[in-house]
């Protein structure tokens, strides 16, 4: 419902997409609160997935980008794109491991903001010209204040406020309800950036969007395999297959082929049909 109703009144909702910020980290509060800082620990698991996240997206770019720049601008992007700081709140729903899941979110977002610099600068793209530190500054201001924050909040209010620590972690229905809202919007904002696109490019936003729904399931398949070696698919599956696409279609406008940016918004679609389904298997099995 909230995909059709963004798709369809597309323009109310872009309005209001100044809001997401604010309820995605209501969003990662409430799912962080299950989450104890000491807990959070790094292994295989996340190495496998970084490595496949960073390695196969930079090398499937110099693949194809002699047979054409701007789809091997929008396969990287959507393979080399951080996993969804709300990726935690999905799979926390779907009864995977939040504590390794929120350790990967870490991970595979400070990395892309490390990497992102060097990588876009051997795509030959506009980020050459304001140099490697201002890019890696820019990156960095736009991820660790959304990441981090709500993850020190969350401490704060275990340390300091148990009482409301506690409500918290007993409501984490809460985040579906928050998931739903931001996901109407999400669709609004992605559908009207579709339409806008001008109608000689439709030949290439085609490609980029069958692309972009084949990397989906890819990566979703392969999360799920590699996870299912650590006795948890969720984890595995929503870790590399539900991606920050808002920080994603921003890193394309930035700094690569603005058309590109098509990819991961149909990414978001993709993503999103996948994790509707997966809950109402989830449900139905109940």
């Amino acid at each position: 419902m909230a995909i059709v109703v963004g798709a369809l009144f597309n323009g109310f909702f872009a309005r209001w997409s100044f809001l997401s910020p604010y309820l995605i980290f209501a969003m990662l509060y409430i799912t962080f609160s299950r989450v104890s800082l000491s807990e959070l620990r790094v292994g295989w698991f996340h190495w496998v997935l970084l490595l496949f996240q960073i390695g196969l997206g930079a090398g499937l770019y110099f693949l194809l980008r002699g047979t054409n720049e701007v789809v091997a601008q929008g396969v990287m992007i959507c393979i080399f794109a951080p996993a969804a700081m709300a990726s935690a709140v999905i799979g926390g729903m779907l009864g995977a491991n939040v504590t390794t899941m929120t350790s990967f979110i870490l991970m595979s977002n400070m990395s892309v903001a490390l990497c992102a610099p060097v990588l876009f600068a051997l795509t030959g793209g506009s980020g050459v010209e304001m140099g490697f530190w201002t890019m890696l500054w820019r990156v960095l201001k736009r991820v660790a204040p959304l990441l981090l924050m709500p993850l020190l909040f969350s401490w704060f209010t275990e340390r300091f406020l148990p009482r409301t620590h506690a409500f918290v972690k007993a409501h984490q229905n809460l985040s579906f309800y928050l998931w739903v809202v931001v996901l109407t919007i999400l669709m609004g904002n992605t559908t009207r950036f579709i339409l806008s696109q001008p109608a000689d490019n439709y030949s290439v936003e085609i490609t980029l969007a069958l692309s972009a729904l084949v990397i989906c399931l890819v990566q979703f398949a392969f999360g799920r395999w590699w996870g299912g070696r650590f006795d948890d698919k969720v984890a595995g599956g929503q870790s590399l297959g539900q991606k920050n696409m808002a920080l994603a279609i921003w890193l394309t406008q930035s700094f690569l082929n603005p058309l590109a940016s098509v990819a991961p918004a149909a990414y978001v679609v993709w993503q999103n049909l996948v994790n509707s389904y997966q809950l109402w298997r989830k449900n139905k099995s109940a």
